[in-house]
């Protein structure tokens, strides 16, 4: 089996609260992995903060998170935790049933990765896979962290664009990741405790306006439109039924208190 010889729906773009975002991909893996069609979706987040998998909490500024309405969530995946902004990030996942994919990751995320670095080049901008492994510059935060050649990708002056990551789960893999259409940097490193230097972020960190002219938009049409390509994928949606798991993995664990605060 591969990609091609599966069923796929593109599901465009959505907003729901951080939990609810990060259920939904529990929910199509489940499909998936019970014979029903793969997905590729892209998604906005409400203005939210999720954290690694191993993230620890005494890192995030709780105080203000609340104060600034940032949602937080944990997100199954690795990695410091991303502030996500309802503007100046668009997001995007991939559920394929584990048997139809490389079983080596970087294999894998060469693979998944393909459709990003298209839409990048079809947005008008050069962006590549890190080439080398730079130093951190603060841990807790994933674009921040040590630069990665297998998953991160960076604009044509080496600032990290698009940050990617995997799990598996019921005999499916997820792949998920955010593009930076702009940048607000002050925010973004508020969530932390240790109140990374916003002037160091814009120097690891670009954004899609900074190398073309090209509206929000725009670049997630061309997000949306790039994926369904990729693997013919007809224009879906959620079921009722999904919806309804989702509802139950978000309140039984993408916002509970236990998974979000929890010491890694």
């Amino acid at each position: 089996m591969s990609l091609a010889d599966l069923d796929w729906r593109v599901i465009g773009e959505e907003t729901r609260p951080g939990p609810m975002t990060m259920a939904l991909e529990a929910a199509a893996a489940e499909t998936v992995a019970a014979g029903g069609p793969a997905t590729v979706r892209v998604y906005t987040w409400p203005d939210t903060l999720s954290l690694g998998y191993g993230q620890d909490p005494d890192t995030i500024d709780w105080a203000f998170c609340e104060r600034e309405d940032v949602g937080v969530t944990r997100r199954p995946t690795g990695g410091g935790a991303i502030y996500h902004d309802s503007v100046a990030d668009i997001s995007y996942g991939i559920i394929a049933p584990a048997d139809a994919v490389p079983g080596d990751l970087m294999e894998c995320y060469e693979q998944f990765c393909e459709p990003v670095l298209d839409a990048f080049e079809r947005m008008g901008v050069d962006a590549s896979f890190a080439d080398d492994e730079r130093s951190a510059v603060h841990q807790p935060a994933c674009y921040l962290r040590q630069l990665h050649p297998a998953h991160d990708i960076v604009g044509p002056d080496g600032r990290k664009l698009s940050g990617n990551a995997q799990y598996r789960q019921k005999n499916a893999v997820i792949q998920h990741g955010s593009l930076s259409v702009s940048l607000r940097p002050d925010r973004h490193c508020g969530c932390f405790t240790a109140d990374p230097d916003s002037e160091r972020f814009t120097e690891r960190v670009g954004a899609i306006d900074e190398y073309t002219d090209i509206d929000r938009a725009e670049a997630v049409e061309t997000l949306r439109s790039t994926l369904a390509e990729w693997v013919d994928a007809s224009a879906g949606s959620w079921t009722d039924d999904e919806l309804a798991r989702a509802r139950e993995h978000a309140k039984e664990k993408y916002d509970a208190d236990e998974w979000i605060r929890r010491l890694p």
